[in-house]
């Protein structure tokens, strides 16, 4: 065989081998696009429990103003040294009892007690200067009246006179101010209550006005809350409020009694205050100054039927305007879709928070907080037991 017919039929057979590699490679490239297509054309769903599925229903709402704030007592007094010297007989410790008038210490009244005396007996001798003086004037009036001396002589006696009497009274004063720092040594409560702080040990030794004890009245306690304006404006005095601590159970009733005229300048916030009223038995736990409380003031409602309601979490805040997690079917597959609301009224229940929304239809399912935010369109799966009928 010629040489040239061999290497013509060497390339034809290269040819055809490039031919049915190229062939092969590219319904290999086909069915991997196909695969591909039919994976993102089917995606796998997000299997959702019945717990994270809510289904907008309508729901009384007892409307409010939600409130927080620090306990506070109305009646504080701080017992201060008026005297200087070492603290004496303090025997109370916090959370003592202490009644109005009560001798709670004293302080070292060894100086004030010298003091006092020495002031007596300063008194004591212009007293009988202011004698001495009065017996030598009437005699003078008398020597007057007989032509014995002269005119002058009995003003000078008038004024040595009126000179006694005020040296008498400025000792009486001068006492005074002796006896009143004698008594400034005690120190006494000026309400009655309970000690919430101690500061100072006996035999320690007390400046002017420095503090010893702190006393609280628990009878009266009181709540600052800051309100946003638009909330300050539905507060009125007189309206009840629901207040709560944090991990208890327990209710504690309130009522407004105050609002601020004016909002704070740099917060805009409108101060309102609450009287806390008295526990209704004895077994009611007691609360103290300090404690953070929160709840809410009490509205009436003029709505003719209950609003639609979810709670407070299931409202998503991460967009410029709120939106909520929808559940919507179509053709059959549940996707998820991004819907705004507007969120009204809200209510505290059972420890939870409420809010009325406008936005989206009754019987919508919603997915809860619990789900997290998902991306819109994601595909989901619901139980059957959180299935309702979905939205229009």
């Amino acid at each position: 065989m010629p040489r040239r017919k061999v290497l013509l039929l060497v390339i034809a057979a290269a040819l055809a081998v490039s031919v049915a590699v190229g062939r092969a490679l590219i319904k290999r490239q086909h069915q991997q696009q196909a695969g591909q297509q039919a994976a993102s054309a089917a995606p796998l769903p997000l299997r959702l429990s019945p717990g994270e599925v809510l289904t907008v229903q309508r729901r009384a709402l007892p409307l409010g103003v939600h409130v927080s704030g620090v306990v506070e007592a109305l009646q504080v007094a701080s017992i201060k040294s008026y005297a200087a010297g070492t603290l004496q007989d303090l025997t109370l410790r916090e959370g003592d009892s202490v009644q109005a008038g009560q001798v709670l210490a004293r302080v070292d009244a060894a100086d004030a007690s010298a003091r006092l005396r020495q002031a007596q007996q300063e008194a004591e001798a212009a007293r009988a200067q202011q004698s001495i003086q009065q017996r030598l004037h009437s005699n003078n009036e008398a020597l007057v009246a007989q032509g014995f001396i002269s005119q002058t002589a009995l003003r000078t006696s008038d004024a040595n006179l009126q000179a006694a009497r005020a040296q008498y009274q400025s000792a009486l004063a001068q006492a005074d101010v002796a006896r009143k720092a004698v008594a400034d040594t005690v120190l006494r409560s000026p309400i009655a209550g309970q000690v919430a702080q101690r500061l100072v040990n006996n035999g320690e030794r007390v400046a002017v006005e420095a503090k010893v004890l702190e006393i609280v009245d628990l009878r009266q306690l009181q709540l600052q809350a800051l309100l946003p304006p638009a909330d300050s404006l539905q507060v009125r005095v007189g309206q009840q409020a629901r207040l709560r601590l944090d991990g208890s159970a327990q209710d504690f009733a309130a009522r407004v009694v105050r609002v601020s005229p004016r909002a704070d300048a740099a917060t805009r916030s409108v101060a309102v205050y609450l009287q806390l009223l008295p526990p209704s038995s004895t077994d009611t736990p007691v609360l103290r100054p300090g404690m953070f409380l929160q709840g809410q003031i009490d509205l009436e409602s003029g709505a003719a039927q209950p609003p639609l309601a979810l709670p407070l979490d299931a409202v998503l805040t991460d967009k410029p305007q709120p939106y909520v997690q929808l559940v919507l079917t179509t053709n059959g597959q549940q996707t998820i879709a991004h819907r705004a609301v507007t969120v009204g009224a809200r209510a505290l229940i059972d420890g939870q928070a409420w809010a009325a929304i406008e936005g989206v239809a009754e019987g919508s399912q919603v997915v809860a907080s619990g789900a997290g935010a998902l991306r819109e369109g994601t595909v989901v799966e619901i139980a059957a037991s959180a299935s309702a009928p979905p939205p229009r």
